[in-house]
């Protein structure tokens, strides 16, 4: 498929803000595509925004991070609107409200989630059963479009409850290595079981392609997020091993990770497989086409985290316990992209363009096109020439006032150093401690970047118990929602306010 050109948007100057889906309110315990989604476009829409950005909506797994995914093509089978399946005979409302899967509006309980969204999806997919959907020819239509990764994951995710959840390097070795004798033994075997998450990723897609039509229908289009690796014990890595660095084991040799920098004196341990960039090469980049196309379904811009390790990514050896002793390696550079643009024209996106960035990493993302990404909680306490401060901004740049791995800008603030503190009143002319986050919101309006984009909790003035996620740190992440009542009509129109003030309408 090919996108609009960039050329048509690069001197548009617009807003949007980002807002996890599972961060929506929602009476079932983690936000979905349900009415109070719809309800948060229209609450974009009348605070005068164009972009909805969003983290990754693939399926959790351990830890709950969408950054680490059971898979980069499937859908997160939390979203699915309960009511969606009431509405089609599928449940009741009495047995989804006799279902405790948290009662804290403001968190998402991913214990409870997890013990309890599962039999109510296959409640639904027994009632579906029976009521002939799998013959249905819409259903079928879903099955064949996806047919390039369907099966695989949802053999996976069957093989994976088969053998109690646990990673597929723990599977028997028939399975694990997926000879022949034994893909066809699980799939007989388990065909129900995988008819399970066939159900959910038709439900999925067609609540999503609904909520993302509602959206595009006001004038707002959707920012999707991709994490540059995919999770090791994910389908994507079972069913694809020649595209990792693996052994003839299927054992990593080395894992993705960040070296030690000022944060973290033994640096970042993420533990992905890397890619075998020749053997992509090779290929024409088959699968990383195949991907992208994919999230261009998903989405109308597309967010891809760790842009820098395109151009050298950091080698880990497979078994360490930090990224310390890693080392870099070249990445595909340019080759990859000029693939991409060939196969599928000009488009839209967000070059994540943080971290250790070298001359290197900078001349390729200037050489993509892509705007890449300012960060006001980075540019206080150094100098005028700090590069996140707006006034040494480019126009092709999208400017944020933090991102999910951040924290919150009243939480920033209130616990950066006094002299921090300072420097920020000065340049942001600061005369007091009331609304500290609209001033920096304001400079991230006025600043010449065309794209503005605020998290929701800086407009709601939280401090970092909405906290989206702590790097390297597991536990206490992703968990915040927002409450019910507080995107308020006054909350909108004074965004738009901003909007207009800034001509970013």
């Amino acid at each position: 498929m090919k996108t609009s050109k960039n050329s048509k948007k690069s001197s548009r100057r617009q807003s949007g803000i980002l807002m996890p889906i599972s961060s929506i309110p929602s009476k079932y315990g983690i936000g979905g595509f349900s009415k109070e989604a719809y309800a948060f476009v229209d609450f974009l829409e009348a605070a005068g925004q164009k972009l909805w950005q969003i983290l990754p909506l693939g399926p959790t797994s351990y830890g709950d991070s969408p950054y680490q995914s059971f898979s980069t093509f499937a859908g997160n089978p939390y979203y699915i609107d309960l009511e969606g399946l009431i509405g089609a005979g599928y449940l009741t409302e009495k047995e989804c409200g006799a279902v405790d899967c948290g009662s804290d509006p403001s968190y998402v309980d991913y214990e409870k989630i997890w013990l309890t969204r599962f039999k109510l999806l296959r409640k639904a997919y027994e009632r579906a059963k029976k009521a002939g959907l799998p013959q249905e020819q819409g259903y079928l239509d879903f099955i064949r479009d996806n047919e390039s990764w369907l099966p695989d994951y949802a053999l996976y995710m069957a093989v994976k409850s088969h053998f109690k959840y646990v990673s597929w390097v723990e599977w028997d070795e028939d399975i694990r290595l997926r000879k022949p004798a034994a893909l066809k033994k699980y799939r007989q075997e388990l065909a129900d079981e995988i008819g399970f998450y066939q159900f959910q990723q038709y439900f999925f897609a067609a609540q999503w392609k609904a909520l993302k039509a509602y959206a595009n229908e006001k004038g707002i289009r959707i920012v999707g997020d991709i994490p540059i690796y995919v999770a090791f014990d994910s389908a994507d890595t079972w069913a694809n091993p020649e595209l990792f660095q693996l052994d003839e084991d299927n054992v990593p040799l080395g894992v993705a990770g960040c070296p030690p920098d000022v944060f973290c004196a033994t640096g970042q341990l993420w533990g992905n497989p890397l890619y075998r960039w020749e053997y992509h090469r090779q290929t024409g980049y088959a699968w990383w086409i195949s991907r992208i196309a994919y999230c261009f379904r998903l989405y109308d811009v597309v967010r891809i985290d760790h842009f820098r390790g395109f151009e050298s990514y950091w080698f880990v050896p497979y078994g360490d316990d930090t990224a310390q002793y890693g080392h870099w390696v070249k990445g595909p550079g340019y080759d990859l992209f000029r693939a991409l643009k060939e196969a599928l024209g000009d488009m839209d996106v967000i070059a994540e363009d943080l971290g250790f960035l070298t001359k290197e990493v900078i001349a390729l993302v200037k050489k993509t096109g892509y705007p890449g990404m300012k960060i006001l909680q980075f540019a206080f306490g150094d100098d005028a020439d700090n590069a996140y401060l707006p006034h040494n901004y480019t126009q092709n740049s999208i400017v944020y006032t933090g991102t999910h791995d951040n924290e919150t800008i009243l939480g920033w603030y209130n616990g950066t150093d006094a002299g921090t503190r300072r420097s920020v009143k000065r340049y942001l002319n600061i005369r007091g401690n009331r609304e500290i986050p609209w001033h920096f919101i304001r400079a991230a309006f006025a600043s010449v970047a065309d794209t503005a984009v605020i998290p929701m909790q800086d407009y709601l003035e939280l401090d970092n118990a909405a906290r989206i996620n702590t790097p390297s740190t597991l536990g206490g992440n992703w968990e915040w929602r927002m409450l019910p009542d507080a995107a308020t009509p006054e909350l909108a129109g004074r965004i738009r306010e901003l909007v207009e003030t800034y001509g970013r309408g």
